[in-house]
């Protein structure tokens, strides 16, 4: 069962700044990890099944899973160039 994308205003911005290339890429990864969140991400230190990396070339996406929500949250994201 997929996921609901949801988003932190501030990330938000910053994926509707990237470059297009980038972000499309990005998209794609977040499709991804809304179709399976656990296997289309990596730990956020401790693996707690809840906060969760996301990390594609050029982008580090920090993501929240809601599992019973089914939502996956978008809280930060970094632009490595």
């Amino acid at each position: 069962m997929s996921h609901r994308l949801k988003y932190d205003p501030a990330a938000e911005a910053v994926h509707d700044a990237l470059p297009s290339d980038v972000s499309e890429r990005l998209s794609l990864a977040l499709a991804a990890a809304c179709d399976d969140p656990i296997a289309a991400t990596e730990p956020y230190g401790e693996d707690d099944g809840v906060v969760r990396m996301l990390i594609t070339e050029h982008v580090i996406a920090v993501l929240l899973v809601g599992q019973i929500t089914k939502t996956l949250t978008v809280l930060q994201l970094s632009y490595l160039g």
